[in-house]
Formats: C-alpha cells, structure tokens, sequence
C-alpha cells in the first residue's frame, strides 16, 4: 500500500505545528483512500495501468462515498469496474431500516429527546461513535425520498381483489406533548395471488376522515378491482370503504371479533363461547355458514342476549369471507396476514420508545414496509395459489353469465 510522500509530509508537518481536528480528518481519509485503493487492486488482480496476466478486470473511474469518522465526515473514491461490483469492507452496506434508525437517534439529540432514551437506543444498535450533522441530514434526506416514492408509486399495474388494512399505535411527540399516533397500513392480493404493501399513513385511526382520505389516496394511484377489504371495525372504516371502495365487500376481522364477544363473557365460559363461535367458520359452504350462525346465536342467546345480540348485528359483516373461494376463507377471514408486519414495525418502533415527531414514524415504518414489499416480490411461493385465483373470476362470470341469461328471459316473458 502506497500512501502519496508528499501529501504525508504536509500533513506531518501541520500536525507538528499542533494541527487542529481538520489535519486529523485529513491524515483519516489519506489513510482510509489508501485501503481502499489497496483492496481495489486486489479486486481486480492489478494496479492501474498495470499490465499482467493476473487481471480480472478493469477499473472504470470512481464514485464519492461519504463515511463518518471520530475524526469527521470524509469522502473517498470508490473505484467502479468494468465487470462486476466493489465495496470496500471497510464500507459495510446498511440496510435501510439501520439507517433509518440511525437517523431517528441523530433527530431525537435535536428534538431534545431525554439523554438515557437516546443512550439506549445507540446501545441497541451498537453505535459506540458519534455522527456528524450533515451525516445526520444526507441520510434522512435519502430515506425521506425513497419512502415518499414508495408511498406514492402507481398501483394500477393490476388488479387488487383482497385488500387488507390495519393500525398499530407508537408513542410520538407532537409539540410539547406525547401522543398515540396509528400507523395505517394497506396490503393487497394481487389477481395472480402475490402479494404487495400498497399504502401507508399515520394520524387518528379512529377519525373517519381520515379513512377516507387514506383509502382515497390508495384510489387515486390506481387501485382497482377490490373485492373485498378485511379490517377490524375502526370507528369509521365501514363507512369509508362503503364510500370509496365503491362494489366491494368488507371482512370484519373474526380474531377482533372474537376478543370484542368473549370481553362481555365470564371467563369460566368463555371457551364454551369460542368453541361454539369456531364452528360457524367450519362449515362447507356459504348457505351453511349463515345458518350456523343462526344456529349458534339462538344457543348462545339463551344465557348471554349480549353475545346473541353482537353475532346477529355483525353476522353479515364477520362471515363475507363465506362469498368467495373456499380455498381463500382462512386467508381472508382475519387481518392475521399482516399481524407480522405490525410486530416488525413495533420491535423497531419498541427500540425508540418515543418518536421526535410524525416524520420520524414515517420514515422507520416506510423503511419497514419497503423491505417486506422487497421479500414478498422475491418470495418462492405465491400467497394464494394461481389456480385458486382463478377460481375467483370464474365465479364472477358465471354470476355476470346468469345475470344476463335472466335478464333476457323476464324481456321475452314480457
């Protein structure tokens, strides 16, 4: 490794003089440029200009990488090649929710977040270094970016027939104070049975407007042909889906449904209940289903009306799942399909305690739900299987078939 003498002697020469941290930073990327440049020619089995019969390849100029030091920011030279990729060891790739994350802790230091929570956050991410505000700054301008990207991409690429929604809840600063903030998310089935993170928003999960200004937003970038939503009963949802996603179903969630019924059941009968619930979803077919459901809330009427009374209200809405594919009914009963990302984002959000602000949740959430979508697009196996999709259409032409077949008949009898 050769380090440029003369470059060597200014810099010994300022630090005998009693250089400042700047001398330092610059002694930092000599050394550091001089690694890399070391690695490099190990890459690609030569130096420059070199000629030997060891080369693998070429070099093909340089790009500028930012790296913080103790000693400050520094910027290298990372030499590109003409055939295949280089990144220096020294330079371990982040993933996105660990810069994300490092950009929280940098945003709770300025929102003046208390100095323990902060500590145990670097601890968690085993940060034993500082970062450098414009550290700080490139990498939340970079996360922002891709997130707002992610968050308004064009969903009109294909249709969405199973679409799920729910809301987990963070702690976050608003102004002095702290508040619970839900963070809304949208998931989908594609018609060959993928499947894909739509949206994401946060704010009152319980405000009607704010549903329907959600779900209008996931409209307006192109999503269609929505056949059934799934969700718990958010104050409002119903009448957002009933006004936006205009000719779809909705799917009250069965596993809320089932806490709201046992919440008002003592708990020395509450698995008799649940057992007797269970059943309904057991059944072979729609017409069974719903008289199942009569069946057991008759039964269960007779020691708790409360129960009956909450099986007759929502019985339309719990078993719409009993109108579709029967090889769907387990996947698109509950919202349990995005129980897994709502737990990813509270383990990271967990680490944080409470956000600087809005932003900040946003932008871990976002990080979040990019590398799902990533892993869902990479995943070997499709979540409903193409045959059983198929399914799906036909029963809807077959229905659009006999439509039309008895609205020609009541025309020739008249």
């Amino acid at each position: 490794m050769a380090l440029d003498q003369s470059a060597l002697n200014d810099l010994l020469d300022a630090m005998r003089a009693g250089g400042n941290l700047d001398v330092m930073r610059e002694a930092m990327e000599l050394v550091l440029q001089a690694l890399v440049d070391a690695e490099a020619t190990q890459a690609v089995g030569a130096e420059r200009y070199e000629r030997s019969a060891e080369r693998k390849t070429h070099r093909n100029g340089n790009r500028s990488r930012l790296l913080s030091t103790k000693a400050g920011d520094v910027e290298l030279q990372i030499p590109k090649l003409r055939q295949g990729a280089f990144l220096p060891t020294l330079l371990e790739p982040r993933r996105r929710i660990d810069k994300a994350l490092w950009g929280v802790i940098m945003e709770a230091f300025i929102h003046g977040v208390s100095t323990r929570s902060v500590d145990d956050l670097v601890q968690a991410l085993g940060i034993t270094s500082g970062v450098s505000k414009s550290t700080v700054s490139r990498i939340c301008s970079e996360l922002d970016s891709v997130v707002a990207e992610f968050r308004s991409r064009p969903l009109g690429h294909v249709e969405f027939p199973y679409v799920f929604v729910d809301a987990t809840y963070v702690k976050a600063h608003e102004g002095a104070t702290v508040v619970s903030k839900a963070i809304v998310i949208a998931t989908g089935v594609t018609a060959s049975g993928e499947r894909e993170v739509l949206g994401l928003d946060v704010g009152d999960s319980e405000d009607g407007a704010f549903w329907t200004a959600f779900l209008r937003s996931l409209r307006a970038r192109g999503l269609k042909g929505v056949r059934l939503v799934i969700s718990d009963a958010h104050q409002g949802i119903r009448e957002a889906v009933s006004s936006v996603m205009i000719g779809s179903a909705w799917q009250r969630c069965r596993v809320h449904f089932m806490r709201n019924v046992l919440a008002r059941v003592p708990k020395g009968s509450a698995e008799m209940v649940a057992a007797a619930i269970r059943t309904i979803f057991a059944q072979p077919d729609q017409e069974s289903v719903a008289e199942q459901l009569d069946k057991v809330a008759a039964m269960l009427g007779r020691q708790f009306p409360e129960v009956e009374r909450m099986l007759r209200e929502a019985g339309t809405d719990v078993t719409a799942f009993a109108a579709f594919p029967r090889e769907h009914w387990k996947k698109i009963w509950s919202t349990n399909p995005l129980e897994r990302v709502n737990l990813e984002i509270k383990r990271r959000a967990n680490v944080i305690g409470i956000f600087p602000n809005e932003l900040g949740v946003l932008r871990i959430a976002g990080c979040v739900l990019i590398e799902v979508h990533d892993e869902w697009a990479a995943a070997e196996r499709r979540y409903l299987s193409e045959g059983s999709m198929a399914k799906l259409y036909e029963t809807e032409q077959d229905a659009l078939e006999a439509k039309e077949v008895g609205a020609k008949a009541a025309l020739l009898a008249s």
